[in-house]
């Protein structure tokens, strides 16, 4: 495969992504590169894709293939993935406002259980579902992306492994529990409810440390808030994505049986109705402070020191 670098579209703690550019054809891609010594985890992607991708799925992200490339006196690791020209959900989300349309809401999430699902019957579990993660193809097509925490259930991690992001990690994840996919459910759950509100589903004050949050999530007792306006078989969904005993949380195949998204018809990509959330009031400095960077950025786990 021969390609030329093109301009730097992210970059993560593994190196950086770029646009690819091909010599031979004109289909676009992307390239995640890093040095050698530190492409554990795109090589770790790498091997989850390769096994995925012998049985293809259409929500979940293609590889291309990967290469050793030598630049500037460098070695680099290239993992080649087909391109969203779209961006991620969280870009999208920026884009429609702050928040989607509740047709959106329900084609987003029945896309991400259509490959969830896939996932989780090939023994595979995510560990690191969010709206970042999340990738949108010309077409509307939303795709999962970003396997570098993914992990097979058949390899046993031992306890104290935290995989994924904060606000989007589940209790049994938190107290050092056995990583399998209803991790990735309760995941999807913070999912949805960051689409309707716009914010994250914990509820964080400037004040909140990492430490704090993880208490809440883990021995706290809390789960995070459901948006009361939301409609009962969407606030019902949310419900089974945040059962707290993994064992009876309910499955992504048996999500994408649940009325919040089971009716909707596959063609079905554009909002169909008008759907505007109700605030709760909050004080003009309150606001300003849950959007300002003074909080954490909790929601990229490129700040945070991942333990495998």
């Amino acid at each position: 495969m021969e390609w030329v670098r093109g301009e730097i579209i992210g970059r993560g703690s593994f190196g950086t992504v770029n646009l690819a550019i091909p010599k031979s054809n004109s289909t676009q891609y992307v390239v995640k590169s890093a040095q050698v010594s530190n492409s554990f985890s795109l090589k770790s992607e790498k091997e989850i894709l390769s096994e995925l991708s012998i049985i293809s799925h259409p929500n979940i992200v293609r590889c291309l293939g990967d290469s050793l490339s030598l630049e500037s006196g460098t070695q680099y690791y290239n993992l080649f993935l087909e391109y969203a020209s779209k961006g991620s959900l969280a870009d999208q989300l920026k884009l429609s406002g702050g928040k989607f349309e509740l047709s959106e809401v329900k084609n987003y999430a029945k896309s991400i259980l259509k490959g969830l699902s896939h996932l989780h019957e090939s023994g595979i579990v995510h560990c690191d579902i969010k709206l970042q993660n999340i990738l949108v193809f010309e077409d509307g097509t939303a795709k999962i992306a970003d396997f570098g925490l993914a992990k097979k259930v058949s390899n046993e991690v031992g306890g104290n492994q935290l995989r994924g992001t904060p606000l989007y990690m589940s209790p049994e994840i938190v107290a050092g529990g056995k990583v399998e996919s209803p991790a990735d459910v309760w995941a999807l759950g913070c999912a949805v409810v960051e689409m309707v509100t716009g914010k994250p589903a914990w509820d964080i004050s400037p004040e909140s440390d990492v430490s704090a949050l993880l208490y809440r999530i883990a021995i706290g007792g809390e789960s995070p808030k459901i948006p009361g306006n939301l409609c009962s078989e969407g606030r019902d969904f949310i419900e089974k994505c945040f059962v707290k005993n993994p064992n009876e949380r309910w499955t992504a195949q048996m999500l994408l049986d649940h009325p919040f998204v089971s009716g909707l018809k596959e063609e079905d990509q554009r909002p169909t109705e008008s759907w505007c959330p109700t605030w709760s009031p909050v004080s003009r400095q309150l606001e300003e402070q849950l959007v300002s960077d003074r909080i954490p950025n909790w929601g990229d786990s490129n700040d945070w020191i991942i333990v495998r």
